[in-house]
C-alpha cells in the first residue's frame, strides 16, 4: 500500500502545474523532494519539514547525505543511492535517518530516477516516509514473542508444546522434556502416539481428541500418559486448535500438566475413607453382637450361681464342673464388656463419672480381687507401700485401667513376680506396674496400644489385644497418658500419669 501511495505521488512530483504542488505542499505525512543530478535539495514541501525538521529556506541546496546518521554518510551511502537509483530507476529501503536535531527515526525511503522525454536525468524525486512507531510497535511485538516464547521453553511445570495438523511434534520446551523425558531433538517430528499407553493408542485416543479439538477448539482430558523410560503419569491435558487469519486448522497447542502426586493423594483419600466406612461397620457389628450376646450370656450366669447355692445337691464332681463353666461365662463376660468399651470409645460415648479417691488404695482393691488370677499364673503380686495419693478420677475405670495392666502381666509374665507403685510428682500421680517378663520387642513398643494388636512373638497368647489399648483411651480420657519400656534389669514397666 505504501508502495502505491508513493508512485501516485512521484507523478505528481513530476506534474508542473501549481495544482499538483499544492497538494504535494499539502500532505504531512509524506516528505517529498526533488533532488539535483548531485544529490542537493530543488525542492521542499511542508511534509517534510514536519518530518525531517528543516525549513525550505534552511535545506535548498544542501546535500542528501545531510538525512544520514554519520557511519552511512561517511561511507557514502548516499552517492551509492543516486548511482542504483540511475541505473535501475529506483531504490527502495527501510532505514534510519536523521532530523534536524539529531533525533533518528525510521524511514521509508523511495528515490526515483526523473528523466525528460528524451531519457535524459534531470534530477531525483524522492518520497520519506516516518515509520518510527510502526518499527517500535514491531519491536515491541517481536520482543514480546521473544520473552514469550522464553517463558514457554523455561516452564518447567508444564510440557508446552506444538502439534502439527498430522499429529507431530513440533515444538518442545523444558517442561515437557522434564515431565515427559524426551530431549527436543528426540521427539520433534515424532507422533504423539508416543505419549500414550497402547490400549488408547488402540482405541484411537490421541487423535479422536485432535479432532474434538478442531471442532470446538479446545479440548480437556485427563489421563494416563507415558514417559520415555515408559512409566506412566497421570496428566490433565488441554488441547488448542491454532489457526491462521483465513481460519485455516495451523496446528494444535498442547498444554500437560503432570498430576500424578494428585491422583495418588485422591486414591489414598479414598482408600482411607474406605477403610474409614469398614471400620465404622466393624465397630457397629462389634457394639450389635456384644449387646446381643451379653444377654443371653447375664441369663447363663445368674443360672450358673442359682446352681452354685444347690452345691449339695449336685452330682459327684459337679461342683468343680460347675466352677469351670462359671470362670468361663466370666472370661467371657470381661471379653464381651471389652468389646463394648471398644464400641463406646470408636463412636465417642465412653462416659466418665468422676469423683474423689485414693488410688493406692485402689490399686490395693483390685490387686486383692485379682489374687486368685495371680495364683493361677503363679505371679507374686506385691504392692509397694507409700504415702496416700488422692485425685479425682473415674473409680471404675481406673480399676479397669489396672485390672488390664495386671492382667496382661499374669498373660506374658505368668511365672515371675509383678510389682505396682503409685507416688506423686508435681501435680501427677504415677502408677507403675512392672513384671519380670520376656520384655517388649523393641519394634512392637509403638503399636503396643493399639486396637487388637500384641507383640508379634507373644501371638500365641490368648485375648483380643484390645487391653492395653482401652487403657490407654481411659488415660487419655482423664487427660493423662500411658506408656511402656523395657527396663535395664528385665521385663515391662508401664507407668501411668494421671492429673491429680
Amino acid at each position: 500500500m505504501l508502495e502505491q501511495n508513493s508512485q501516485v505521488l512521484l507523478e505528481l512530483v513530476d506534474a508542473r502545474d501549481d495544482q499538483a504542488q499544492y497538494l504535494i505542499d499539502s500532505l504531512q505525512d509524506y516528505a517529498i523532494f526533488m533532488l539535483d543530478l548531485s544529490g542537493r535539495v530543488r525542492s521542499w514541501n511542508n511534509g517534510a519539514e514536519r518530518i525531517i525538521g528543516y525549513t525550505r529556506e534552511e535545506i535548498l541546496g544542501k546535500h542528501l547525505s545531510l538525512f544520514y546518521p554519520p557511519e552511512e554518510s561517511n561511507t557514502g551511502k548516499s552517492e551509492y543511492e543516486l548511482r542504483l537509483a540511475t541505473t535501475e530507476g529506483r531504490f527502495e529501503e527501510e532505514g534510519w535517518r536523521v532530523r534536524k536535531n539529531g533525533e533518528r527515526f525510521w524511514a521509508s525511503v523511495i528515490l526515483t530516477a526523473m528523466r525528460d522525454a528524451k531519457g535524459r536525468l534531470t534530477g531525483f524525486a524522492k518520497v520519506t516516509r516516518d515509520l518510527t512507531e510502526r518499527r517500535k510497535a514491531e519491536e515491541e511485538l517481536r520482543r514480546s514473542e521473544e520473552r514469550f516464547r522464553a517463558l514457554v521453553t523455561s516452564v518447567k511445570d508444564y510440557a508446552i508444546f506444538m502439534v502439527g495438523p498430522d499429529g507431530r511434534v513440533e515444538s518442545w520446551n523444558l517442561g515437557a522434556q522434564r515431565i515427559k523425558g524426551y530431549e527436543a531433538k528426540e521427539i520433534i517430528g515424532q507422533p504423539i502416539t508416543r505419549f500414550y499407553p497402547e490400549e488408547a493408542v488402540a482405541q484411537g485416543r490421541p487423535w479422536a481428541l485432535l479432532n474434538e479439538a478442531a471442532v470446538a477448539g479446545r479440548v480437556e482430558d485427563e489421563g494416563w500418559r507415558v514417559r520415555k523410560d515408559g512409566t506412566l503419569f497421570w496428566a490433565d491435558v488441554v488441547i488448542t486448535a491454532v489457526r491462521d487469519e483465513n481460519g485455516q486448522l495451523r496446528g494444535f497447542a498442547k498444554v500437560t500438566r503432570d498430576l500424578t502426586e494428585r491422583k495418588r493423594s485422591e486414591e489414598e483419600r479414598l482408600r482411607l475413607a474406605q477403610a474409614q466406612a469398614a471400620i465404622r461397620l466393624r465397630d457397629e457389628f462389634l457394639a450389635i453382637a456384644s449387646h446381643e450376646l451379653k444377654t443371653p450370656l447375664t441369663a447363663l450366669q445368674l443360672q450358673l450361681h442359682g446352681l452354685r447355692g444347690k452345691g449339695g445337691s449336685l452330682e459327684p464332681g459337679g461342683s468343680s464342673k460347675l466352677d469351670r463353666a462359671v470362670r468361663s461365662t466370666e472370661r467371657l463376660a470381661g471379653l464381651i464388656e471389652t468389646l463394648l468399651d471398644v464400641s463406646r470409645l470408636s463412636t465417642g460415648q465412653l462416659t466418665l463419672r468422676p469423683e474423689r479417691m485414693e488410688l493406692l488404695a485402689t490399686v490395693h482393691e483390685v490387686t486383692e480381687r485379682l489374687s486368685e488370677a495371680a495364683a493361677q499364673a503363679e505371679c507374686p503380686v506385691r504392692v509397694r507401700e507409700g504415702p496416700p495419693v488422692e485425685g479425682t478420677w473415674d473409680r471404675l475405670r481406673i480399676e479397669q485401667v489396672i485390672s488390664n495392666l495386671l492382667s496382661n502381666a499374669f498373660k506374658y509374665a505368668a511365672g515371675s513376680p509383678v510389682e505396682l507403685s503409685v507416688t506423686r510428682e508435681g501435680s501427677e500421680a504415677v502408677l507403675v506396674v512392672q513384671d519380670r517378663g520376656p520384655g517388649i520387642p523393641e519394634k512392637d513398643v509403638e503399636r503396643l496400644f493399639n486396637r487388637f494388636e500384641r507383640a508379634a512373638s507373644m501371638k500365641h497368647y490368648g485375648g483380643l489385644g484390645l487391653g492395653l489399648y482401652v487403657a490407654r483411651e481411659i488415660v487419655q480420657a482423664h487427660g493423662g497418658s500411658i506408656s511402656v519400656e523395657n527396663p535395664p534389669e528385665g521385663g515391662a514397666r508401664f507407668t501411668v500419669r494421671l492429673p491429680v
